[in-house]
C-alpha cells in the first residue's frame, strides 16, 4: 500500500508590523494626492499627533519628514523608474499602491536606508494599508527597483543631454520638462546655471526668522536661539537663519508675534519697497494682496517707525484673518480689510507706497512646496495673467503721483514677471500707465548677481532665497 506524501505544515499567519513613521508618511502622501493638499500643511498636525505616543521621538519625526518631502520632490523621476518595473501603464496602478511604491523607491534610491530594510519596511507597510495580496505586488516591483542604484536608473531612463537637454535635466533633477524650459529662459544662462538652480530646488530650505522692527531685533533672536543653532541673515538686517531642526514656535518672540517665519527674499522685497525714494508725503502705505501676512507685518512695523500707517487688504476673509493675526500688537496704526484688489475699496491716489505680491504659479518656491511642480500646468499661466495685470493697474491707480508701487511675485517665469510689467506700462489690453521704472538693485545693498535691472530677480542657488521677483515703479501723472 503506497504511502501519501507528507504535507509540509503551513506557516502560521504573521500579522504585519505597524511602523508609525511609514504609516504617517503614507497618510501624508495620500492627503496630497486625494485632496490636493500641501505637505507643509498636512505634515505638522500628523507629526503633532504622533508625538503624543511615547515611542515616537525626534528622529522618527525627522525620518517621516524626509520620506514625505523626498518622495514628493522626486515623484516624477520615481514614477518613471517604477514604470520600468511594472507590466502595465502607471495610470492603471491604484494610487495608494503607487504611493507605497514611490515611497519605497525613495528609500531605495534617495536615502541611506539599507536595501533589505527599505524593501521589507515597504512590504510591511503595504500589508497594513493595502492587504497581503497587493503587498506581494509591491515586493516584486521594489525588488526590480533595487536592482540598480539611482545613477544607473538615470542612465537607463533619461535621454542624453545632447539629444534632449530639457528632458534629460527634468528626469535627472526631478522637474517637469516645461518648468525646466521656463526656468532656463528666465536664467538666460548656460548649463551650469540651470543645473545649480534645479539642484537648489531639491534641497530643504533653511528656516528663516524675521525680527519685526520696533518689537524685536535679530540680536535678540540669535541670543534666544543660541550661537550653535542660529546664524544672521545673509542680506536682511532683520533675518536669522535656524540650524536644521530648529523650532521657531519655541521662541517667545515668535509666540508673541514680535518675530515670525519669513524667507529672506520676502524680507528683501518689503525692505526695498519701504526704502524706495518717494516725492512728498510718506504717511499712507498699502499692501494690496496681504495674505497670509508676512510682508504686511514687516511693512507695518517699518511704517510705524516712521509715523506711517499701513492698510492691509486681502480678498479671502480667512486669509485676511491670518493677516490680522500677523499684525496683532503692531505699535503703529494699521487696518486689515477683506477686499478685492481688482475692485478697490479706496479712492484713487490715496497711498504713498503700494505693494502687490500677486497670486502666481509659485515656481519660485518649489523648495517649500515640492508637490507643486507636479501639480502645476503650463495653462495655469493663462489663468493668472489677467489677474496679475489688473492688480498692477489698480495698484498704480491707488498710488499718488510721486508715490511708489512694488510688483512682486514668487515666480521667476517671464510670463509672470517682466512681461506683466511691460504690458501694463505699455497699455497692452488697456491704457498705458503713467509710471516709470525705479532701479531696485541699489535698494538691495550688498546682494550680488541681481541682473541688469531695473527689476530684480532673486534665486535659490545664488542668494539662498526663494526666487522672488520685484519691479518698482513711480507714478508720474
Amino acid at each position: 500500500m503506497s504511502q501519501q506524501p507528507r504535507r509540509r505544515p503551513s506557516k502560521p499567519y504573521r500579522r504585519p508590523q505597524k511602523d508609525p513613521v511609514r504609516i504617517l508618511a503614507f497618510e501624508a502622501l495620500r492627503a496630497v494626492d486625494e485632496r490636493d493638499a500641501y505637505a507643509n500643511l498636512v505634515l505638522p498636525p500628523l507629526l503633532r499627533k504622533a508625538r503624543e505616543t511615547p515611542d515616537f521621538d525626534s528622529r522618527d519625526a525627522a525620518l517621516a519628514t524626509e520620506l514625505v518631502y523626498g518622495t514628493l520632490r522626486r515623484q516624477g523621476t520615481y514614477d518613471a523608474i517604477v514604470a520600468q518595473c511594472v507590466d502595465r501603464p502607471l495610470r492603471e496602478v491604484d494610487p495608494p499602491v503607487l504611493d507605497v511604491l514611490t515611497l519605497g523607491a525613495h528609500q531605495l534610491l534617495g536615502t541611506r536606508i539599507p536595501t533589505h530594510a527599505a524593501v521589507s519596511a515597504s512590504v510591511e507597510l503595504a500589508r497594513v494599508v493595502l492587504g497581503d495580496g497587493r503587498a506581494k505586488f509591491v515586493n516584486a516591483v521594489l525588488r526590480k527597483v533595487a536592482a540598480h542604484d539611482m545613477d544607473t536608473w538615470l542612465e537607463r531612463i533619461a535621454p542624453a543631454y545632447d539629444e534632449n537637454a530639457e528632458e534629460h535635466l527634468g528626469l535627472v533633477h526631478a522637474h517637469p520638462r516645461w518648468i525646466v524650459s521656463a526656468l532656463w529662459d528666465a536664467l538666460g544662462g548656460g548649463r551650469a546655471g540651470i543645473e545649480d538652480l534645479l539642484e537648489a530646488d531639491n534641497e530643504r530650505p533653511e528656516v528663516t526668522l524675521v525680527a519685526r522692527p520696533g518689537r524685536s531685533t535679530a540680536g535678540e533672536l540669535l541670543t534666544a536661539v543660541g550661537e550653535d543653532r542660529g546664524l544672521p541673515g545673509r542680506w536682511s538686517p532683520y533675518a536669522v537663519r535656524l540650524a536644521e531642526g530648529g523650532e521657531p514656535g519655541a521662541l517667545d518672540a515668535v509666540r508673541e508675534g514680535r518675530a515670525g517665519v519669513q524667507d529672506e527674499g520676502s524680507q528683501l522685497v518689503a525692505l526695498a519697497l519701504a526704502n524706495a525714494p518717494v516725492e512728498g508725503d510718506d504717511r499712507r502705505w498699502l499692501d494690496g494682496c496681504a495674505g497670509p501676512g508676512g510682508k504686511a507685518a514687516l511693512l507695518a512695523a517699518l511704517a510705524a517707525e516712521r509715523g506711517a500707517a499701513l492698510l492691509a487688504s486681502e480678498k479671502q476673509p480667512h486669509r485676511a484673518g491670518l493677516v490680522a493675526r500677523a499684525l496683532d500688537g503692531n505699535p503703529g496704526p494699521y487696518a486689515v480689510i477683506a477686499a478685492d484688489g481688482t475692485r478697490p475699496a479706496w479712492r484713487p491716489g490715496s497711498f504713498d507706497r503700494v505693494l502687490v505680491d500677486v497670486p502666481c504659479t509659485g515656481l519660485g518656491a518649489l523648495r517649500r512646496r515640492p508637490e507643486a511642480r507636479w501639480r502645476r500646468r503650463p495653462e495655469d499661466l493663462d489663468g493668472f495673467a489677467p489677474l496679475q495685470r489688473e492688480l498692477l493697474r489698480q495698484a498704480l491707480a491707488a498710488v499718488r503721483i510721486g508715490g511708489v508701487v512694488g510688483y512682486a511675485t514668487c515666480s521667476p517665469h517671464l510670463a509672470e514677471t517682466r512681461a506683466v510689467v511691460d504690458d501694463v506700462l505699455k497699455g497692452r489690453g488697456g491704457v498705458p500707465a503713467d509710471a516709470e521704472w525705479i532701479d531696485a538693485r541699489p535698494l538691495m545693498s550688498g546682494v550680488p548677481a541681481l541682473g541688469e535691472g531695473p527689476d530684480v530677480q532673486l534665486w535659490p542657488h545664488l542668494h539662498g532665497t526663494d526666487a522672488m521677483y520685484l519691479a518698482l515703479l513711480r507714478r508720474t501723472a
